[in-house]
Formats: C-alpha cells, structure tokens, sequence
C-alpha cells in the first residue's frame, strides 16, 4: 500500500462512522418522537386560542334620582357593601317620614280595636248579669201578682159573705193591679234587656272580627303600613348604590349630577377569585375531552415560566359560530367547509389565580391531559361552586324590618309609660 492512500481510507472510515453517527442520532430523536407521541403527545390536545373569562357585575340604581356623591373609580378594589354612587335622598327621606308616622298610626288605631274588643267582652257579660238579675225580678212580681190574685179572691169572697167591708175589697183589688203593673213592667225590663244583649252580642262580633286570629303586629292595617315603610325604607337605602360583590372597578361612566333611572349602566365589577378560561379547540380535537380532565396552562402575560393547573369543567352545547350575532348560512351554494371550534371552560385554582392574578380577556395557552377519559362528555349534574349570591340587598331589607319592630314597640307601650 502507498503513503498517499492511506489517508483516503482513514478519511473514508471518519465519513462512515460519522454518518453512522449520524443516522444513529436520527433515529434516536425518531424513536423519541414516536415515544413520545406513543406515550404522551397522543393524549394532549392543546390550543393558543383560549382567552380568561369572567363575570361582569354590571352595577345599576334600582330607583331614579340625581347623581350626589361617586365614591369610586375604575381599576379601584372595593369590598361586597362598600358605597359607590350615592342619589339625592331629600325625597326619599320625607317618603319614609310619612310612612312611618302613619305606621305609628295603625298601631295606636288598631290597640283601639282590641281596646273595644276587650270592652266589648265585657259589654256582653254586664248586659247577660242585667238580663239574670231583671229576669229574677219579673219572677219575684210574678209570685206577688199570683199572691195578689189570691188576696183578692178571699177577700172577694168574705166580701160577698158580708164579712169584710167594700173598702178592704178595693184595698185588695188596688194591691191586685199595682202587683199587675209591676209583673208588665218587670216582663218589659227583660225584653229590654235581653234585646239589649243581642245588641251587644252583634257589636262584639263586630269587635272581634277586626282582630280576630291576628296580633298586633299582623294586624292587616299593622301590615299595609308596615309595607309601606318598608317601600319607603328600601328606596331611601337604595339611593346609595352598594357593591354587591367584592371587585375591582371598570368601565365606570357616571357623572356627578348626571340623572340616572333605574336600570341605567353605571359601572361594571370584576371579581378577581372569580375568573376561569374558555378554551377554543377544534371539533376535531376533542373527541377524547372530558370533564374533569386536567389541563395545564400558560399567560401570555406571565411568560412560559408560569403555569396554571386547570380542569375541565364543561364543554359548550354548540360551536362558537352557532351562538355570533350574524351565525354562518352554510345552505348557500358558495359552501366552504370550515373546520369548527367549540368553547371548553377550564377551572382555574384560587390560590394560584391569587399568586398571579389575570384579568378577563387574556390569552392563554391550554393543554389537556386525556389520560382519564371515565368524565362526562356533557355535564349531567349541577355544579354548586358555580352559584352566584349576595346578602348585600338581604341586608337592607333586615334594617327595614329593625326599623318597623322599633316603631311598632315604641307605639304599643306608649300608654304603659302615661
């Protein structure tokens, strides 16, 4: 063998192993691509075209007035009661003033009814006493007119046989008619009476039907007027319109003295612990998604180094076309198909959403795990931790009912106190 051949052959070796080594790295990232799909990529199904969503607490007055006093701006952090706008309250103030004194009204006029409710009682047992006591009498005149007959039958009779003289007949015959005379009278003092105690029957009916199975507090009249200062009561809390949820500010467009009617859109409330991600996959994508799959996540806000874990929670019942304003017409002769895609909502976790607070309308990247695929397609049961609720307007009603228990005790025992 020449010297100038064996570096051709050395080098021809070096280009074999090297393309040995080569096509052997190929194949090892090959290998892994196919593990790797074999073993996790086929089970995650992953979209950028997801977006944080929340709930927008849209605040509004719930009666009409002149704006006095905003107490608040947008990106401001507010607590569920706080004060944020506040209407002029003078006509308010005189309504509730009025409702009250004829609440205070009702109930003296209704102590008034039981007062002759209670007379009327006694009404009635004093007229069944005069009744007994004047019934008595006519028995007692009834047994004196009967003697009286008698005398005068004897004395009639010794008359005729000449043993007593005219003058003792008329004598007996006068006792006679005045023992008549008391028997009618004594007759006519029962009907008297007993007709009075019908009268007195019919005006304790009257009496008692007015308060009867009711006490004072639900009395009807008690009640209409308390209604009324409840009314009263609510319109004059309401021109102080509270934040029903704790929340940050936005979207705020009122104005000192601006008038507002109820219903009008004053601001909007962001809940920061109440946000979760709708996620937007093809329909192709989703036909191992469950719910309560897990879900990595990432904010384009916080960069890769941030993530979130999720979890499935629903699946839209429709695509997002089907829900826009102007929905496609696919029955036209131009059709072009287009893949569709339909709304995913993933949960997020309050303690990481409280580490790195989002805000509605952020981008996302989400990515499920389909491992576990036993969930639900469809929810098929009630989620509670979706329920919304407030006691904020729960409270104000419980004032007013202080308010009216107050008014009415102080009325009840105002005659005790004279």
């Amino acid at each position: 063998m020449s010297m100038d051949q064996t570096p051709s052959a050395a080098a021809s070796g070096n280009r074999k192993r090297n393309m040995v080594r080569v096509a052997l790295v190929f194949a090892i990232a090959a290998l892994a691509v196919v593990l790797h799909w074999a073993f996790v990529g086929r089970f995650r199904e992953t979209t950028d075209n997801a977006y944080v969503g929340g709930n927008l607490v849209q605040i509004a007055p719930q009666v009409a007035g002149s704006v006095s006093a905003v107490l608040v701006d947008d990106t401001d952090y507010v607590k569920a009661g706080q004060p944020l706008v506040k209407l002029d309250d003078a006509d308010a103030r005189v309504a509730l003033l009025a409702a009250e004194a004829a609440l205070a009204d009702a109930v003296r006029g209704t102590r008034g009814l039981y007062l002759g409710e209670s007379q009327s009682r006694a009404q009635v047992e004093q007229r069944r006493a005069d009744v007994e006591r004047l019934r008595h009498q006519a028995e007692q005149a009834a047994i004196a007119l009967r003697q009286a007959r008698d005398e005068f039958a004897r004395r009639e009779q010794l008359q005729r046989d000449h043993f007593i003289s005219p003058e003792a007949l008329q004598a007996a015959r006068t006792t006679l008619q005045a023992a008549q005379a008391a028997q009618l009278a004594a007759q006519s003092a029962v009907s008297e009476a007993e007709s009075g105690l019908e009268q007195a029957r019919d005006q304790k009916a009257t009496a008692v039907a007015l308060v009867d199975n009711t006490s004072l507090e639900a009395h009807p009249r008690v009640a209409a007027a308390a209604a009324k200062v409840r009314e009263a009561w609510l319109a004059l809390a309401r021109t102080t319109i509270v934040a029903p949820v704790s929340g940050h500010v936005a979207k705020r467009t009122v104005q000192v003295g601006a008038r507002v009617a109820a219903g009008t859109p004053l601001m909007t409330l962001v809940p920061p612990d109440q946000l979760w991600v709708d996620a937007n996959f093809k329909e192709t994508e989703l036909a191992n998604v469950r719910i309560g799959q897990p879900v990595t996540l990432k904010s384009d806000l916080y960069g890769s180094a941030t993530e979130y874990e999720g979890r499935v929670v629903g699946l839209s019942s429709g695509t997002g076309g089907v829900f826009s304003v102007l929905p496609a017409q696919n029955a036209s002769g131009n059709w072009i198909k287009i893949v569709q895609r339909i709304p995913v909502r993933i949960a997020l976790k309050a303690d990481e959403l409280a580490a790195h607070p989002l805000r509605v309308g952020l981008s996302m990247r989400a990515s499920i795990d389909t491992h576990g695929r036993d969930g639900a397609v469809l929810a098929n049961a009630d989620r509670p931790a979706t329920h919304q609720e407030t006691d904020v307007f729960a409270m104000q009603a419980r004032e007013a009912d202080t308010r009216i228990a107050r008014i009415i005790a102080a009325n009840r025992a105002s005659e005790a106190r004279k």
